[in-house]
């Protein structure tokens, strides 16, 4: 897999940096997808999605609250913006502290099913961003993406997996 990060502005704000990710093969973010996916069936959830994005980058930061934890490997941050009861998107992140997320894809969760395996979209869309947060984990640990501040990235951001 080969993709760039990249920091999305008009997101982003004085208390979280908003980012997402060029897939090689794509035109857009995985981000821009999703939204592009979604915001003619699901136009009510997606406005509320990103009335939680901003919520999080102008007034609270990345707190716990706004996430559902937990929904990849131990340890990797995969988590995804938390739904409210009635809400049938799964958008897919990955929130390193209080000051930086990453926004995956997702899509339509029906309420029947309890776990993302039971749908393939949603497991493609889950298996992307674990990957994604596995590749961005080892380019920190060798010190080719830093902290540039407590809320920026910086660094290479173009990322090959298959190196």
């Amino acid at each position: 897999m080969k993709f760039e990060l990249v920091e999305l502005l008009e997101l982003s704000g004085p208390k979280a940096t908003i980012y997402s990710a060029y897939l090689e093969e794509d035109e857009q973010t995985l981000f821009d997808t999703f939204l592009a996916e979604n915001e003619k069936d699901f136009k009510e959830e997606v406005l509320s999605i990103l009335d939680k994005i901003d919520k999080i980058a102008l007034k609270f930061g990345a707190d716990r609250m706004f996430f559902k934890e937990n929904e990849g490997k131990l340890g990797d941050l995969v988590c995804a913006i938390y739904d409210s009861p009635d809400s049938h998107l799964r958008l897919y992140c990955i929130r390193m502290g209080k000051t930086v997320i990453i926004l995956g894809g997702g899509g339509f969760k029906p309420k029947s099913i309890r776990a993302l395996q039971e749908d393939p979209k949603l497991t493609i869309e889950n298996s992307k961003i674990r990957q994604i947060s596995q590749a961005l984990y080892q380019k920190i640990k060798d010190g080719e993406i830093y902290w540039s501040d407590e809320m920026t990235l910086n660094g290479n951001f173009i990322i090959d997996t298959n190196e």
